[in-house]
């Protein structure tokens, strides 16, 4: 990162007439505009000044940064959707990081009508590559190992070559195809594998709501009017229904291994009963969830007067009801291609002749009806 910021800082300054940063995580910080200071916060507000809304905290400020260069210390947990476009000058050897960094900039509410994600790969074969990965934590495992004493390593290590196979083909995709990312790998978002964004918020809340949570039953809801900003974008009304699987054996849910959230499924259904989001796009799911919630502080007294009149205050239910169950069906139509999926792979098949799921296959822990209510 300091040798990128060393030799286009000027270059971008003169040529192009912007401002650079540099963001190390490690007290090295640098920036060319002036009165930004050091502090990675003050930083990020100049180069992403919309998303981290500048304009409540200092109206006045209108300098920006528009390039921004930095190490994996802002890989998560930020908001920088001003930006339009990332470029990884290093590939880790595994791709959630690839797509860690991603998801700073490719975020719900982004006004970018394109956003790129531009790599540069290593001078050498992805396997050549992925074994050297490979001969580097093998050596820490032999440091382990006489560190330690710890000498049943066998099963970790075939564990570990097991994971490199799976990142090695899942570079391969990224460096062969443009891909949907939401769709890497058999169906699963890649981005879901480290949905550590929403497990830090759930860390926070957990310390001061885990009473209510333990005691709230489920079948509870909630009313939110749609995001503004969503609904011009072309989010339409509808339901995100939070579901648990409560079969097991032949009839449980058949998902990716590496599906995060199971036995819980996220489906978004709009009023027209037609599948928005389905469970295999979870992080989308929550990052509406989260864009319609967490600032939620009391009822939104429009949203639940027009469930209200919709329901006749809760005694009819039957819009709800369908929409539930076309949830269901879709949740159920993955699982059914995973196990025609299955027929095609060793290891045998997980199709069976009972193996459909109903609603009474299903919990509905709770959900969120978005309105159109004025």
């Amino acid at each position: 990162a300091m040798y990128l910021y060393a030799h286009l800082v000027d270059w971008a300054k003169d040529e192009l007439g912007i401002h650079s940063a540099l963001i190390t995580g490690g007290g090295t910080n640098k920036t060319t505009l002036a009165g930004a200071g050091s502090d990675l916060n003050n930083l990020l507000t100049a180069f992403s000044p919309v998303s981290k809304e500048r304009g409540k905290i200092d109206p006045n400020a209108k300098a920006e940064i528009d390039l921004l260069i930095a190490t994996d210390c802002i890989s998560e947990g930020q908001n920088l959707q001003d930006c339009d476009t990332l470029v990884n000058y290093d590939i880790h050897w595994n791709p959630v990081r690839i797509i860690q960094r991603f998801g700073r900039v490719d975020r719900l509410g982004s006004k970018n009508t394109k956003i790129q994600l531009i790599n540069f790969w290593p001078n050498m074969e992805l396997d050549e590559y992925i074994n050297l990965e490979a001969r580097v934590a093998g050596r820490m495992m032999l440091l382990d190992v006489s560190a330690t004493g710890e000498e049943n390593v066998i099963d970790a290590n075939a564990q570990e070559m097991n994971d490199l196979e799976y990142r090695r083909a899942q570079l391969q995709q990224l460096k062969d195809a443009v891909v949907d990312l939401e769709d890497m790998a058999g169906g699963v978002s890649i981005t879901d594998l480290t949905l550590n964004d929403f497990r830090m918020d759930l860390s926070g809340y957990m310390k001061k709501g885990l009473h209510q949570l333990a005691q709230a039953p489920n079948g509870l809801y909630a009313a939110a009017t749609i995001d503004a900003a969503l609904k011009a974008d072309g989010l339409k009304p509808g339901v995100i229904f939070c579901l648990k699987s409560i079969r097991d054996g032949h009839r449980s849910i058949q998902v990716d291994e590496n599906y995060p959230l199971a036995p819980y499924f996220l489906v978004y259904v709009t009023d027209d009963a037609v599948v928005e989001l389905n469970f295999t796009q979870s992080k989308k799911v929550l990052d509406l969830l989260k864009k319609h919630g967490l600032s939620a502080t009391s009822i939104e007294e429009g949203a639940a007067g027009q469930v209200n009149d919709r329901t006749r205050n809760g005694s009819d239910m039957e819009q709800y009801q369908q929409l539930l169950a076309v949830a269901v069906d879709s949740i159920a139509g993955k699982s059914e291609e995973k196990g025609v999926q299955s027929l095609f792979t060793r290891g045998g098949t997980v199709l069976t002749a009972t193996s459909s799921q109903g609603i009474e296959d299903f919990a509905v822990v709770t959900y969120l009806i978005i309105t159109d209510a004025p």
